[in-house]
């Protein structure tokens, strides 16, 4: 129900804000706006201001919105409000109302995340897991449990880590730009601080996928290796395993933190051919209230995307160290229109990289994969949400953005054509973009759902 509500939610906000933007600026040039519409369908409630001669509406289905302005080529228009009409505005009136929308979502990013600067919001420390084996980070030198101070791409100035979540986004930025980061991390026991660099620039941009942090080799923060809830009936209960006990080995393997310890877990699933799979057996060495005990633990293979993987059935890995991420009032805003900035060019690229093949259509998401994470950003508290709300604001700005006839963009391209030649673009030209338009909005709508299905049923 809470994903539900979320989405509805989620899709209601940037829908009104788009819409509004368009509405703002309309209103501002003159031209009148006969309809202000929240969604498709029979209208759920209707009404209208005092002295405006708009009708503002929420229609049943929540997926989308228009402003519908006066406009001779829609309607005849009466010739003593000729002038009110939207098409009768100057070039640059019409570009404006037009860009109003997306431009309106991503102000509305640059505000979330600027909300989310000024409270403050917790965040695990830029502490490093164990990385993966034979991953970028673990021939970079690392072995976990380094705190990472700094961070820059070649080049650039180096910049305080703040937590693990601004590593986790420029180490995204880096791989999808193919760009090598530098981190500086804090010297233990007294020693000097180390400089290594993570050469992001060998991740081939096609395989910038959902499993881009494992290529990269830190998937989370460094957490004590310790079992937390153990699910009933479970291979941990099986083994005897209980929520608290502390792992020291697996086999001759000396455990250091919780990736490490789910890593070893994954080690044990084998595959002898065809859907054939199982786990091997392993030796745990653990401590349960200050007391060695050994057991014997067989996890169980669980299916992932058609792929075996080894499950204990327990959440692995204590809570990692935390700390509280603040920003002042100017400094807040301006980070918030950085990332905004950000986000923006990221999806730009990656949407290019797409296109011409250098990266992966899977990386395309639909409705559902926004309602799954609605539901789970929701859930997680409203900082978490914001900062989701701020991620879809930016994407709906850029794909309105994009120059497809049927969007905003494809719009302003008929300006520029206008701007350029002097004349508009002939009705049949438009007739055919047109039609074109839908044709590639439907193959990228109907991919991006194969997606989703793939992901959750995955």
């Amino acid at each position: 129900m809470l994903t539900l509500v979320s989405f509805v939610v989620t899709l209601g906000i940037l829908i009104a804000v788009h819409e509004y933007g368009h509405y703002r600026v309309a209103v501002a040039c003159g031209i009148k706006v006969l309809k202000f519409s929240i969604g498709f369908g029979k209208p759920l409630y209707t009404w209208r201001l005092k002295g405006k001669a708009t009708e503002f509406s929420i229609g049943m289905l929540p997926l989308g919105g228009y402003v519908k302005m006066l406009d001779e080529r829609e309607a005849p228009v009466d010739p003593a409000e000729r002038h009110l009409a939207f098409n009768t505005q100057p070039l640059k009136s019409r570009a404006a109302v037009v860009a109003a929308g997306p431009a309106a979502n991503l102000l509305l990013a640059v505000l979330l995340y600027a909300v989310v600067n000024w409270s403050g919001v917790q965040e695990p420390k830029a502490v490093l897991a164990s990385p993966v084996a034979g991953s970028l980070a673990e021939k970079a030198g690392l072995v976990g449990g380094e705190t990472v101070q700094k961070a820059a791409f070649d080049g650039e100035a180096l910049k305080e880590v703040r937590s693990f979540e601004d590593l986790r986004w420029r180490m995204a930025q880096g791989a999808l730009n193919g760009r090598d980061l530098q981190l500086v991390l804090a010297g233990s026991n007294g020693a000097p601080s180390r400089a290594v660099v993570l050469p992001l620039s060998q991740i081939d941009a096609a395989q910038a996928d959902a499993q881009l942090f494992r290529k990269v080799g830190i998937l989370g923060p460094w957490t004590q290796p310790v079992i937390g809830e153990v699910m009933k009936g479970s291979a941990a209960e099986k083994s005897g395993l209980q929520a608290g006990d502390e792992v020291r080995r697996i086999g001759a393997a000396a455990v250091v933190d919780g990736q490490q310890l789910r890593e070893l877990i994954r080690a044990s699933a084998r595959v002898s051919g065809g859907s054939d799979a199982g786990t091997t057996p392993q030796a745990w060495q653990i401590v349960r209230a200050g007391r060695p005990l050994e057991l014997q633990v067989t996890p169980e293979i669980k299916f992932e995307n058609q792929l075996p993987v080894a499950r204990i059935g327990a959440f692995v890995g204590a809570p990692p160290e935390f700390v509280t991420v603040r920003y002042g009032p100017v400094d807040g805003l301006w980070s918030g229109a950085v990332r905004t900035w950000e986000v923006s060019t990221l999806t730009l690229k990656m949407m290019g990289k797409m296109v011409i093949g250098e990266a992966s259509l899977k990386n395309l998401s639909g409705p559902l994969t926004i309602a799954d994470y609605a539901g789970k950003s929701a859930s997680l508290g409203w900082t978490s949400y914001l900062v989701f709300l701020a991620l879809i604001s930016v994407s709906l700005g850029v794909l309105n953005l994009l120059p497809l006839p049927v969007l905003d963009g494809g719009h302003l391209m008929y300006y520029l054509w206008e701007w350029i030649t002097g004349r508009g673009v002939s009705d049949a030209w438009m007739d055919r973009l047109q039609r074109g338009g839908v044709v590639i909005l439907l193959g990228m709508m109907s991919i991006a759902l194969f997606n989703d299905v793939a992901r959750l049923v995955g």
